[in-house]
C-alpha cells in the first residue's frame, strides 16, 4: 500500500510523525538539505547556488556541451567530467558520423582533461555508480536519469547548458526544494522487483504532481531488506515522478558495495538527524506491492498485473481510443487483438540498461527461466546487462549461459532499446520492458508513416515468467521458482583499467579536436530585441508533451552534433508541419532584418495599430504551445531545435519539468506560462505580440501583458514568467548562454 501524507512530518527516533509546520533548524536535519548545503556557494538559504563534485554525459550530448563551452571560453574541465558512449554506440546509422562523435569525445577529453568511456564498456549510470559516486558527493548528469541517491550521492539530470555552466566554474542555480520523505516498510515477496515498486509509485505521485521538483529521500525499516541493486532499480526511476533528485539512508550493504568496487573511503553512514523535517510524506509497506504494468504511453499509468489480466480487453480498449486521440499520422494501434483466449499474448520481452540491467534483476529472469524455453514463436526476449564487468559476473556465475540455453539473447552495454534505437518492435506488436520509459514513439516507430508500437513497462521477474509462458502475459509469483542468493558482490574493474581514459588533471591544450564532417558550430542567435511578435507554429492540447515528441529519439541521435540537420527532425513525430511553419516564419524575420516586409507581416502589424519604427525593433519569432511541454529525457535537443529554427518562446498551462524550462532559457526561449483559469483557444498561424519584451525581463517582470492576433480581431493576454534569476533574465536578454558567455569573456 501506498499512501500520501500532504502536510509535514517530523522523523523521530526512526518513525514519522505529524507536525503543524517546520522549524528552519527541523528542516536543516534531513540528508538532502546536509548534502546541498555543503555544495551551496550562496549565503542565501533560499537560493542555492550548486558546484557539482563531478559531470557525467553520454553521446548524443557532450558534442553540443563541449563546442558550447569552447564557444564560450572553456580552457579544462575543472572537475571530473565522464563521456560515456551508450546511446550512439552502434555506430550503424548515418554513415560514420556516430563514430566520428567518439572519436571527437576521446580528443576532447585529452585536450580538457576529461574521463572517456568507449563504446559498449559501460551505460552511463552504471559506470558513475561503480566509479564515480560517493556518500554526500552530487553529480550532474545531461541525462534526466542521473540518478544515484541509494548509493548516498544526489544525481541531477539536466539539459547540456547546465553542463557548460559546471565546465566554466559557475554553478546550478536552483530554490531550495521541499523535501518529501518516502518511508518504506516491510519486505517485498517471491516474484515482486524494483520496477513493480517504482512503477507502483510512479502511479501514485504522477499526475497530482505530489513529488514535482522536490527531493525524495528514501528512509525506513524497509531499506535493510532491500539488497543494493532493488534500491538502485527504484531509485534511477525516481525521474519519472517528476522529482528534482533523490537520497537514500545508507546502511552496511551501501559500505559492501563500495568496498566490493575498490572504493571503501567513499562510504559514510547517511540518515536522517532526529528530528529532521520534512514537508511531506509517501509511506510504502513494500509487502503489499503487487507485480505491476505501466501501460503504453507512461510509466505513471500503473496497474497490477493481476487486474490487466482479468480486464484487459477494457484497459487495452482504453489505450488504444487515446492513442487515437493524441498520435498523428495515419497510424492505429491496436492492442485488444493481443487478447487470444482469455490470455494477453505479447510479442517482445526486453531487459536492459539502467533500469532492468542490474546484476540481481538478469539472475532472477535465469532462474525463473532455467530449465525452460522461450519458444520459436513470435516472442522473442532480448538482455542488456550495464557494464561489462557486470556481464563477467554473469558470464562467472553461469547467468548468462542458462538464459540462452533458454532461448534468450544477450546483447551489448547500451541504452539503445529505451530509447528507440535497438530491438524495435514490430507495427503493432507489444512489447513488455524492463526499461525507464515507454513514452509514444520512444520505442522507435513513426506514427507518422503509419508504425506503431506499444510497450508496457514490468519488471525483469514478470518479463521471465512470461517468456517462460511464450509470450502469455504472467505475473513472476504465480509461478514457482527459487530465487538465487547472492554470497555478495564481486566487480572486476579490470577492463575499465584497460580501456577507460582517464584524463582528469591531465589536460594538453595542444590536443586537436578531431571534428568529422557532421560535426558543426552552432549558428549565430541574435539577443532579445525590444519588442517580440511570435507566430504561433504548433499548438498542442495533450495533457503532456514529452521531450520525445518535440525531438524524437532513434535515428534522430545520429545528428546531434548537427544542430541544424538535427532541428529538421523536430515535433516530426507529433506535429510533422511543424519545421516548415517555423522556417517560414524564421523567413519573415530575416526578411525584416534586410528592411523587407512581408504581406502578412503588414497586415498584422497594420492590425496591431503599429508604425514603421516600432516593426524595425521588433523581432519576429515562432512559438509553440504545449499545455505541459517537456516530460521526460533531459535533451536539451528539444529546446536547440526549436531555438535554431527562429522560435522565441514557449507557452504553456505549467513546465512538466524543471529541467525542460531552463533549457527553453538557456536557449534564449521565453518561458511563458498561463493563469490556471485562463484560456487559450487559439490556433496555428495566430500571432502573439509582447511589447517592451526586452524591458519586462530586465525589469524582472513577472507579469508580461501581450495581444493575440486572430483573424476574428485582437485580444488582450496576459502571461506569466516567473522566479527568474539574475543570471537567467541575462540570458534570454543576450539570446542563449552562449552569448552570455561571450559578452562576459568581453566585459
Amino acid at each position: 500500500m501506498i499512501e500520501l501524507v500532504n502536510s509535514p512530518v517530523i522523523y523521530k527516533d526512526g518513525k514519522p510523525v505529524s507536525s503543524e509546520s517546520l522549524s528552519e533548524e527541523s528542516r536543516g536535519k534531513t540528508i538532502a538539505s546536509r548534502i546541498l548545503s555543503s555544495h551551496n556557494r550562496s549565503s542565501s538559504r533560499e537560493s542555492l547556488q550548486i558546484k557539482f563534485d563531478s559531470l557525467i554525459s553520454h553521446d548524443i550530448t557532450y558534442v553540443g556541451i563541449i563546442q558550447t563551452a569552447k564557444g564560450s571560453g572553456l580552457e579544462r574541465f575543472p572537475v571530473p567530467y565522464v563521456l560515456t558512449n551508450c546511446h550512439n554506440s552502434l555506430c550503424a546509422v548515418g554513415g560514420t558520423i556516430n563514430e566520428d562523435d567518439h572519436v571527437f569525445g576521446l580528443s576532447a577529453a585529452k585536450k580538457y582533461g576529461g574521463i572517456y568511456v568507449p563504446a559498449n564498456v559501460a551505460v552511463i549510470h552504471q559506470y558513475a555508480r561503480e566509479m564515480m559516486s560517493g556518500c554526500g558527493k552530487m553529480i550532474l548528469g545531461s541525462d534526466s536519469h542521473t540518478r544515484y541517491g541509494a548509493l548516498g550521492t544526489m544525481g541531477v539530470g539536466e539539459g547540456g547548458p547546465e553542463i557548460v555552466k559546471q565546465l566554466l566554474s559557475n554553478t546550478w542555480d536552483v530554490k531550495r526544494p521541499e523535501v518529501v520523505l518516502v518511508y518504506l516498510t516491510g519486505q517485498p515477496r517471491r516474484g515482486v522487483g524494483p520496477h513493480d515498486v517504482a512503477i507502483a509509485l510512479c502511479g501514485a505521485v504522477y499526475d497530482n504532481g505530489f513529488v514535482k521538483n522536490k527531493v525524495l529521500e528514501f528512509a525506513g525499516p524497509g531499506i535493510s531488506n532491500l539488497p543494493m541493486d532493488f534500491r538502485i532499480g527504484i531509485d534511477v526511476m525516481s525521474t519519472e515522478t517528476a522529482c528534482l533528485s533523490s537520497i537514500w539512508e545508507t546502511d552496511s550493504r551501501v559500505e559492501e558495495y563500495y568496498a566490493a568496487h575498490g572504493r571503501a573511503d567513499e562510504y559514510k553512514a547517511l540518515s536522517p538527524l532526529d528530528g529532521a523535517g520534512y514537508d511531506s510524506m509517501i509511506s510504502i509497506d513494500l509487502s503489499t506491492i503487487e507485480p505491476m504494468a505501466a501501460l503504453p504511453f507512461h510509466p505513471s499509468r500503473a496497474v497490477t498485473i493481476r487486474e490487466l489480466q482479468k480486464n484487459a480487453g477494457d484497459i487495452l480498449r482504453q489505450v488504444e481510443l487515446e492513442a487515437e486521440k493524441s498520435l498523428s499520422g495515419n497510424a492505429r494501434l491496436h492492442l485488444t487483438d493481443k487478447l487470444v483466449g482469455g490470455k494477453l499474448i505479447v510479442e517482445q520481452g526486453i531487459i536492459a540498461g539502467c533500469s532492468g540491467g542490474m546484476y540481481d534483476n538478469i539472475a532472477e529472469a535465469a532462474a525463473i527461466l532455467d530449465g525452460h524455453s522461450v519458444g520459436n514463436g513470435c516472442f522473442s526476449l532480448s538482455v542488456y546487462p550495464p557494464s561489462v564487468p557486470v556481464n563477467i559476473e554473469l558470464i562467472k556465475s553461469g547467468v548468462q549461459q542458462r538464459l540462452m540455453e533458454s532461448g534468450a539473447l544477450f546483447k551489448s552495454c547500451f541504452c539503445g532499446p529505451c530509447f528507440g534505437a535497438g530491438d524495435v518492435p514490430a507495427n503493432n506488436a507489444l512489447s513488455i520492458r524492463h526499461t525507464t520509459r515507454n513514452f509514444p514513439n520512444r520505442e522507435g516507430s513513426k506514427p507518422s508513416d503509419g508504425q506503431i508500437s506499444g510497450v508496457m513497462l514490468m519488471d525483469a521477474r514478470s518479463i521471465a515468467a512470461t517468456a517462460r509462458n511464450k509470450g502469455v502475459l504472467t505475473a513472476a509469483d504465480e509461478l514457482e521458482y527459487t530465487a538465487p542468493a547472492r554470497a555478495g558482490y564481486s566487480f572486476d574493474g579490470g577492463v575499465y583499467e584497460k580501456r577507460v581514459y582517464q584524463g582528469f588533471g591531465k589536460a594538453q591544450p595542444d590536443q586537436e579536436l578531431k571534428m568529422g564532417p557532421n560535426i558543426a558550430e552552432w549558428p549565430k542567435i541574435p539577443a532579445l530585441e525590444e519588442n517580440l511578435l511570435l507566430q504561433l507554429a504548433a499548438v498542442i492540447n495533450d495533457p503532456v508533451t514529452t521531450t520525445d515528441e518535440l525531438i524524437p529519439s532513434g535515428e534522430t541521435s545520429s545528428y546531434r552534433s548537427n544542430p541544424l540537420k538535427l532541428a529538421e527532425f523536430a515535433l516530426s513525430r507529433r506535429e510533422p508541419e511543424y519545421v516548415a511553419r517555423a522556417k517560414k516564419t524564421a523567413l519573415l524575420e530575416s526578411e525584416r532584418q534586410q528592411g523587407k516586409y512581408a504581406e502578412e507581416l503588414q497586415a498584422v502589424v497594420k492590425r496591431l495599430g503599429l508604425d514603421d519604427a516600432a516593426l524595425k525593433s521588433t523581432a519576429v519569432a515562432s512559438a509553440i504551445y504545449a499545455t505541459k511541454p517537456g516530460d521526460g529525457s533531459a535533451r536539451e535537443q528539444a529546446a536547440s531545435c526549436q531555438r535554431v529554427l527562429g522560435a522565441g518562446a514557449n507557452i504553456c498551462r505549467e513546465f512538466a519539468t524543471k529541467r525542460y524550462r531552463s533549457n527553453c532559457i538557456n536557449w534564449g526561449m521565453l518561458p511563458l506560462t498561463l493563469d490556471e483559469n485562463a484560456s487559450f483557444d487559439y490556433s496555428v498561424g495566430n500571432w502573439v505580440y509582447i511589447p517592451n519584451a526586452r524591458g519586462l525581463v530586465e525589469s524582472g517582470a513577472e507579469r508580461i501583458p501581450a495581444k493575440i492576433v486572430t483573424d476574428s480581431g485582437v485580444e488582450d493576454i496576459c502571461f506569466n514568467m516567473n522566479g527568474l534569476t539574475p543570471e537567467e533574465k541575462q540570458i534570454l536578454l543576450d539570446g542563449c548562454l552562449m552569448n552570455y558567455y561571450a559578452r562576459s569573456a568581453k566585459a
